[in-house]
């Protein structure tokens, strides 16, 4: 199969891309730019940005698969504001849809977010649900999944949560209670390869999750336990981190702001984990500690 995955040198895209390729296919990585670091071998690179249909038209074009991995950062305020999210999220899945419809593309699996939600409280939150909108309604076979937090070597959720709660005396937004179900890079790409390749999963929706369900403090704690250093968490009550992190928006290249205050209002957890879907049990997953501590 010729696959073409949409942010292919990232974080996530990098190990999928070596998934595929491992299990037989060939393989594209699509990124805006030249990638800063050799992509994994056996996969090929094509230039483009899904803000810009042109621009992607002929990358899609010869591919039987579809992977759209591109996405924004919901833990800091983009650059360009909160209204990016809709210029990448929906805009970008928009151009992606309409150029694998016109390739002729069968599959398509659409990254999107725990919580996904069209009229979400955040600006993530529901371009993400608009853009599942989007996928659901168009003639692919689609497949889409919505990961809680990845964690894994290059990835940014415990240095984000570092930078929120830093060390020793740690001033957490309603002490830290915030709850996450963290899912290790290497449990979740073989799931997302199986996804596009497996006829059993098109036109599902799978809520992933890691094994373990930890509060922002905890997930605080274990990241500066590792590195020797100790967390008191002090609680600051979520109307006060309201004013401050609101205020933050006016604030120039300062990542936090009123979209991040509001997530953390959310939990981002399963009710019913899908990794069974994928034939992977809860238990044999890779937990946070071990994954820090190793």
């Amino acid at each position: 199969m010729e696959i073409l995955v949409a942010g292919g040198d990232g974080f996530i895209g990098r190990p999928l891309c070596t998934e595929l390729v491992e299990r037989g296919h060939d393989v594209t990585a699509m990124s805006r730019s030249e990638p800063e670091e050799s992509l994994p071998d056996g996969v090929s690179h094509a230039t483009g940005d899904v803000t810009d249909y042109d621009s992607i038209e002929s990358a899609v074009d010869g591919h039987d698969a579809v992977v759209n991995l591109v996405a924004l950062s919901p833990l800091f305020t983009p650059s360009g504001g909160e209204g990016k999210h809709f210029e990448v999220h929906l805009e970008g899945t928009k151009n992606l849809v309409a150029a694998a419809e016109e390739a002729g593309a069968d599959r398509f699996l659409q990254q999107s977010a725990l919580g996904a939600d069209p009229d979400g409280p955040t600006h993530y939150i529901r371009a993400k649900g608009q853009a599942e909108a989007v996928v659901r309604d168009s003639d692919l076979d689609w497949t889409i999944t919505r990961p809680s937090v990845v964690f894994g070597e290059g990835g940014e959720f415990v240095k984000f949560t570092k930078l929120l709660a830093p060390p020793y005396i740690t001033p957490l937004p309603g002490g830290g209670k915030t709850r996450f179900q963290p899912i290790h890079v290497g449990d979740l790409v073989p799931m997302l390869a199986d996804a596009v390749l497996e006829d059993n999963h098109v036109g599902e929706t799978y809520d992933i999750g890691g094994p373990e369900k930890l509060t922002m403090a905890e997930v605080a704690r274990l990241g500066h336990r590792a590195d020797g250093r100790g967390v008191n968490v002090l609680p600051i009550p979520m109307s006060l981190s309201k004013i401050g992190l609101s205020a933050l928006d006016y604030v120039p290249g300062f990542p936090f702001g009123s979209d991040q205050y509001r997530s953390l209002q959310m939990d981002n957890t399963v009710d019913d984990n899908d990794v069974s879907a994928f034939g992977v049990d809860e238990e044999d997953l890779t937990t946070l500690s071990s994954f820090l501590d190793g």
